[in-house]
């Protein structure tokens, strides 16, 4: 399933075409989809899945070898003819095993390989992970008469553990894979330690952001306040030195305020600790 996003059809559509377009592994396996990071370093390296078919007398055994990174080392001790030539990322052999005689390679398919490799990468969202879509040249087709374009396909979902490739399919153009592993989980270019949610610290800074900006606010509204009121009692009034200051009595009373509240909360402090107290009352 493709990851959905809003919008219409069309223009998603859109998007992921030139977001697939425009995105290519690095030298170092490493693929970028919008602000999202995959690293395929890990997979790096020939991996060889297998199915086996019975066609008695005779069984058919497929053997897929893949690179996701770049094209396939070639096998020794193997005749050019049985295996794909260089340039080949993917290559499909069929091999038909009878007993008592030599096996025999009876096909040799390039899945995907170069200049037509063409390489797709799509997001998935269930299960989560990334499609990587890579294309090959036409094979003569065994039901048509008309060679079939091929298609390397893998399924790469997010798995906490690695797990071994899964041969899923084949249908004379396109073999598909499946292969759970961690590399299949996404990760933000911005967070050091590749997850998707922001690091504690980067939340403590952003509250710690919040409050310096309401002191801030404050302390303009309240140099403001001095200002405009200086400018206003200077313009009516033509006052000068302190009686410049906005609401100058109000100002003047204020410490005393302030000492009236702290001799109240001490006062209160100092009954609830005296009652508080066992003993007797003289009378």
């Amino acid at each position: 399933m493709i990851i959905r996003q809003r919008g219409t059809p069309s223009l998603w559509l859109l998007l992921l075409l030139i977001s697939a377009a425009s995105s290519q592994l690095d030298a170092d396996c490493r693929l970028s989809i919008g602000d999202h990071m995959y690293d395929f370093s890990a997979l790096s390296g020939d991996q060889t899945v297998s199915r086996s078919r019975s066609l008695p007398p005779t069984n058919m055994t497929d053997t897929l070898r893949f690179n996701v990174c770049k094209e396939l080392s070639p096998l020794e001790g193997v005749g050019s003819g049985d295996q794909c030539s260089s340039g080949t990322w993917a290559c499909l052999s069929k091999t038909n095993v009878k007993q008592g005689e030599s096996d025999r390679v009876i096909a040799v398919i390039p899945i995907a390989q170069d200049p037509e490799l063409q390489a797709e990468y799509t997001l998935l969202s269930s299960p989560r992970g990334v499609k990587i879509t890579l294309h090959g040249p036409s094979y003569p087709s065994a039901t048509t008469s008309e060679p079939t374009p091929q298609a390397f396909v893998l399924n790469l979902l997010c798995e906490t553990e690695e797990t071994e490739p899964q041969f899923k399919s084949y249908d004379g153009a396109r073999a598909v894979v499946e292969w759970s592993a961690p590399s299949g989980c996404n990760f933000r270019s911005d967070t050091p330690s590749g997850g998707d949610s922001e690091s504690p610290d980067k939340e403590a800074e952003a509250v710690g952001s919040g409050i310096g900006w309401f002191f801030l606010l404050l302390l303009i509204a309240f140099a403001g306040y001095f200002i405009l009121g200086a400018y206003y009692n200077y313009t009516t009034y033509g006052a000068t030195g302190v009686d410049l200051i906005p609401h100058r009595d109000f100002w003047r009373e204020v410490p005393y305020m302030l000492r009236d509240v702290v001799s109240h909360l001490c006062s209160s402090f100092q009954s609830r600790h005296s009652t508080s107290r066992g003993g007797y009352i003289s009378v």
